[in-house]
């Protein structure tokens, strides 16, 4: 770019006449009968030919129509720019020197780069109807106005594309000038939004030979993405298509999306040849979205009769552009504007600076609500027209085959733009659908987006040489084969492949020491490896490192240490409750006693007696409900509502009590020091774990157990040593691993054990590059072996498991707790609770009735204490007595009294009488 500038000085001011002076001679055209204008693009460009026409067609009409300009005309020169740059950029310069108020063009981007300075320079607006490199949007062209679509909407519909169908990768193959570099910078940014990528960039010498095409296909035919963009232009783009048909490139499992250049061929061509066709089958390209209208009807029945081709998009465009300047020009004039030029004494007389550049820019841009060929024509902030939509375009057989649209509205979609506009904008991706593909190759399944690269070269797979274990992966000694469990699932996923791939197996470590397999994880990340196969253990770390498959084996991590047998006693029988749960009960026993006593203590005759009596009763009541052999017969409602809570609660207790004591009697026998991995934290005593695995970090970083209290282990025997002397003799108390590998180990061992639960599920996967294709493919193959059964098969060749490892996982045997049934406890203490209070109310109730106060004596302190004592023992012994002689007692006291009353009337009556007389 910097040679180009210097090259634009250099043109500019090879005419200057006088450097010394510094004045300025200003020369204003008032309301003028012509207004210059030029037009500058190669005509025998397809897309050159049609705007010719398309501009001289608009500019026709607008000089016919008075009200645009107010009277004045457009003058209208075009100049050739003939593909070239530099001709362009002499050729605009031929256009200011006639004082031309607004170029339209320039058609290339590479072109508009340069021509871009000079109209900064001289204050000149230059209009491109076919300029779409998306920098040009820059604040660095402020006089660059894109008539057109930017390439950057064009690069957002294909990144939805690729992401609909679910690729991860494309090739980018563009020609190598700033319109191609551009566009591809657009697309990689529009990619990773979409969490994709462009892989590998494919760069074309313009005018390159079919030689130099060739040359850069083949390599491309070497990556593994199978997704190609074609960015380029159409007078070479048909030539790329066709070499890449001759080299094979265009077969099955191949996609070609093709950037909006292969349609304006189409449409404007009015036929192509056999062997074209065939270069652009299965091909999906995009054209630019024109609404239809009659205005647009009418303009192209019109073409159609006089122009012997056809006419594309770009015309459109090109011809709504002089209607956008004449219109910007018409309403400078409204506002008073003049077109006047300043000449510069750095330059020839010949060159001029437009004065009024700014105005009538501005002018351009505010031009709104204006309905074109193209549609409604309006400009964002950003200077892009707005609403840009794409129609996406399969190409079949002899035609074509529209399979939906793009908008940055909504996406995706096989509605058209105008029905999308009247609901809610909706991006999310279960609204995103287009119809269905005829892909190269005429398949109709879509294809996978990538393949194996054809270079020759072997997948070279990392495999640890593991010194422990080798059931799980192993190399066969004095080859360089491997074997075990995870290189068979490994082998029997490749077979379910509809590719072959070719690889070579690379053992990892020294044979003697089990290597870390973080420490091969990350070799991937340096493309070292292409891959890696073992028992690698899927955690958030790794995830962070490279891409793992659908898991194959589910593990988790578990306790392991020496158990011993539990020999039977005389106190076997109280081990199914802990010291704190028999107490509890103990007590709740007699009080249950207690409560129903209380309650049939004064309607209930077994229930009532001398003391002692009284006292066996309840305790004999309480514990016969044990066994539920109580004879008391109970008659309160409040003391059977108290009997059934509480016979409930004894069902659940002796229920749990029998079946926990059967456990112990007969299945459980085993016992060890260490209950669970909580145990095991809280002691003091050494842990041993498999050195360079998941274990090792879990139990340092996670569980915070300090690493002198660790012993690596590297073999079975190791393991199988430390647990047996234990602590006191420098080995280990319990060992940490995962299950899988303790499984194999116990299977030989019997007087080891899994202890407690376990914890920390995880799974293991083989690991792939991140975002690498083959690791999707190859979690669909474990998923095909899992549901066909064939990695159970796998499993049980190499890790059956004999009787002895199937002993349980639960070697411990939980004793009941209190906190287990203290809900049973609260509810039975609750009834008792209500039925007491109940109780107590009803008591006080007859006691008020039967023994109703008498007035208090005034008297000293002494003797009113005296009466509250009295009346206590009352109480006391009003509640210890029948109820039934409570009743009677007080039926016949009223009975007294009423006896009392009767005679004391006869005496009033007799007495009455015996005065009268």
């Amino acid at each position: 770019m910097t040679k180009v500038v210097v090259l634009v000085v250099l043109v500019v001011f090879c005419n200057l006449l006088n450097s010394s002076t510094g004045d300025s001679v200003n020369v204003t055209d008032t309301t003028p009968d012509v207004v210059n204008i030029g037009a500058l693009f190669s005509f025998n460009s397809t897309i050159g030919k049609v705007a010719k026409i398309a501009i001289e067609s608009a500019v026709k009409d607008v000089n016919s129509n008075p009200d645009v300009l107010g009277g004045a005309k457009l003058k209208l020169t075009l100049l050739d720019s003939n593909y070239s740059g530099f001709l362009g950029m002499i050729e605009a310069l031929t256009l200011l020197e006639n004082k031309t108020v607004a170029i339209i063009g320039p058609q290339f981007s590479v072109t508009s780069h340069m021509v871009s300075h000079i109209a900064n320079e001289f204050q000149v607006p230059l209009l491109s109807f076919a300029s779409t490199d998306p920098t040009l949007s820059s604040l660095q062209y402020p006089y660059f106005v894109r008539t057109t679509r930017s390439d950057l909407f064009q690069m957002s519909a294909i990144a939805d594309m690729v992401s609909y169908y679910g690729w991860r990768d494309v090739i980018a193959l563009y020609v190598d000038d700033d319109y191609g570099r551009n566009g591809v910078a657009a697309l990689g940014d529009k990619l990773a939004e979409k969490r994709c990528k462009i892989s590998y960039k494919a760069p074309l010498r313009p005018r390159g030979t079919r030689e130099e095409i060739t040359n850069v296909l083949v390599t491309m035919a070497l990556m593994e993405s199978r997704v190609v963009v074609l960015h380029t232009y159409e007078n070479w783009g048909l030539e790329v298509l066709n070499v890449a048909r001759y080299l094979g490139l265009k077969n099955s499992g191949y996609v070609w999306i093709v950037t909006d250049w292969l349609f304006s061929v189409l449409d404007t061509e009015s036929e192509l040849t056999s062997n074209a066709m065939s270069d652009i089958q299965g091909v999906i390209t995009l054209k630019m979205y024109t609404p239809d209208s009659k205005q647009k009807r009418k303009f192209m029945n019109k073409w159609k009769m006089n122009t012997p081709f056809g006419l594309n998009v770009y015309g459109l465009y090109a011809y709504d552009t002089v209607w956008i300047l004449a219109k910007a020009i018409g309403e400078f004039f409204n506002q008073g504007g003049n077109i006047s030029f300043t000449k510069d004494s750095r330059l020839s007389d010949s060159m001029s600076i437009f004065n009024e550049g700014n105005m009538l820019l501005h002018n351009i841009i505010q031009v709104n609500n204006m309905n074109g060929l193209t549609g409604p024509i309006r400009f964002n902030s950003d200077g892009d027209l707005m609403n840009p939509v794409y129609e996406i375009i399969n190409v079949i057989g002899t035609g074509s085959k529209r399979i939906g649209f793009w908008s940055n509205y909504s996406g995706l979609s096989v509605l058209p733009p105008e029905v999308l506009y009247m609901k809610p904008p909706n991006r999310s991706s279960s609204n995103q659908q287009l119809y269905s593909v005829v892909w190269p190759g005429e398949m109709t399944q879509k294809p996978r987006g990538w393949a194996f690269s054809n270079n020759g070269k072997h997948l070279r797979i990392g495999v640890p040489n593991r010194v422990i274990y080798p059931e799980f992966v192993s190399q066969i000694k004095s080859t360089n084969m491997f074997h075990g469990y995870c290189i068979d699932v490994f082998t029997a996923a490749l077979n379910l492949l509809p590719y072959g791939v070719s690889y070579m197996l690379i053992g990892f470590g020294d044979g003697q020491n089990n290597p870390k397999f973080d420490n091969l994880l990350r070799l991937i990340t340096t493309d070292y490896y292409d891959a890696a196969v073992g028992d690698f253990s899927i955690t958030t770390g790794r995830t962070k490192l490279v891409d793992f498959t659908q898991p194959y084996i589910d593990s988790s991590l578990v306790v392991v240490a020496p158990i011993r047998k539990l020999n039977s006693n005389a106190w076997a029988f109280l081990r199914p409750f802990t010291l704190q749960l028999w107490c509890v009960t103990g007590i709740f026993f007699p009080v249950a006693g207690v409560v129903v006593w209380i309650l049939e203590h004064r309607i209930n005759d077994d229930f009532r007696g001398p003391p002692k009596r009284q006292i066996g009763t309840i305790l004999w009541f309480s514990f016969s409900t044990l066994f539920f052999s109580h004879k008391e017969r109970t008659k309160s409602p409040l003391s059977r509502l108290v009997l059934i809570i509480w016979l409930f609660f004894v069902l659940i207790l002796t229920s749990n009590y029998t079946a926990s004591l059967t456990s112990i009697l007969t299945v459980e026998q085993l016992s060890s020091s260490i209950k669970d991995i909580k145990s095991l934290i809280t002691s003091d005593d050494p842990i041993g774990y498999q050195r360079g695995l998941f274990a090792e970090n879990y139990l340092i970083e996670e569980l915070n157990i300090d690493m002198s209290r660790l012993v690596p282990l590297n073999s079975a025997e190791a393991y199988e040593k430390a647990l047996k002397d234990g602590p006191k003799k420098g080995g280990v108390a319990a060992v940490v691993d995962e299950r899988a590998y303790m499984e194999v180990f116990l299977s030989t061992r019997c007087e080891f054990s899994i202890i407690g639960q376990e914890f920390t599920r995880i799974g293991w996967g083989f690991a792939f590059p991140r975002n690498s294709p083959l690791a999707i493919d190859m979690s669909t193959a474990i998923l095909q072996l899992s549901e066909n059964g064939d990695l159970q098969r796998i499993h049980d060749k190499w890790l059956t498991r004999s009787a002895c490892s199937s002993q349980g996982v639960k070697q411990k045997v939980d004793r009941l707790q209190l906190k287990s049934f203290w809900g049973l406890f609260a509810i039975f203490g609750f009834a008792c609770l209500v039925a007491f209070l109940v109780f107590l109310m009803h008591i006080i109730h007859q006691y008020s009735r039967h023994y109703p106060d008498s007035k208090e004596e005034v008297g000293e302190p002494s003797s009113r204490n005296s009466l509250q004592s009295d009346r206590l023992q009352t109480f006391i012994s009003f509640v210890g007595k029948k109820e039934e002689v409570i009743k009677s007692r007080s039926k016949k006291r009223k009975m007294e009294k009423a006896s009392i009353g009767n005679t004391g009337d006869d005496q009033y009556v007799t007495g009455d009488l015996k005065q009268k007389c």
